[in-house]
């Protein structure tokens, strides 16, 4: 059985890259602190508009032929019984399972920066942000319909829409956020520097070329 083994060059130049890349990505995390303030204030949503702080004159549904008959609506729940009922990823999103007054489930995306407590968050009454039908094929998806179906005791009710509580509210966490910048960031640096270093040690004499340039080769005919 054949061996091959990683020249010393490489995993040297590779070892080296790694490390700058990682130090450029400590700078980054820095800025992106710094703008992802920034990027959340953008990210604000007004009251009274889907994904913001429903206000008194948001139509209250108990069912799901309100929420068919309403273009923007909210809906009241006891405590945060809409976030402990299954939910499951569609297209990137996380919808919760949530029990209308009727007894009906619907799946919601919901910003829950913007849900407004009476009391006690946990037991008292809490007002969902605005929201608005987006119409969909659910079960188009049958990842997510096991996992907002995953016990089978609550099965939703409604499968051709889910209700939009976000809209331009959806924003990524501050970790994702920075990451997302690092990656793409260290990537790029990682890539360049190993070329740059094995490149000057190449050109000193100290590493063999990966790619001889033309000039040494036309060099080594004249030779030869």
């Amino acid at each position: 059985m054949r061996v091959r083994r990683m020249r010393f060059d490489v995993w040297l130049c590779g070892l080296l890259a790694v490390g700058i890349a990682y130090l450029v990505g400590l700078g980054v995390d820095k800025v992106t602190e710094r703008t992802y303030e920034s990027y959340e204030e953008s990210k604000q949503v007004a009251s009274g508009e889907v994904g913001g702080i429903a206000t008194d004159e948001v139509y209250r549904i108990t069912c799901i032929e309100d929420i068919r008959s309403h273009k923007l609506f909210t809906l009241e729940t006891e405590g945060i019984t809409y976030r402990n009922e299954g939910g499951g990823f569609f297209e990137g999103r996380f919808l919760n399972s949530v029990e209308l007054p009727s007894g009906e489930r619907v799946a919601m995306l919901i910003n829950n920066e913007n849900v407004v407590s009476d009391g006690d968050y946990y037991t008292g009454i809490n007002t969902l942000p605005v929201g608005c039908v987006v119409e969909a094929d659910l079960e188009s998806d049958e990842y997510f319909m096991d996992q907002i179906n995953h016990d089978g005791e609550h099965p939703l009710t409604a499968t051709d829409f889910y209700v939009d509580m976000v809209g331009d509210g959806m924003r990524v966490s501050e970790e994702s956020y920075k990451e997302d910048y690092r990656s793409v960031v260290q990537i790029i640096v990682g890539f360049f520097a190993f070329g740059i270093i094995h490149n000057l040690g190449a050109r000193a004499g100290i590493f063999p070329y990966i790619v001889v340039p033309k000039r040494l080769r036309q060099r080594k005919n004249e030779w030869d």
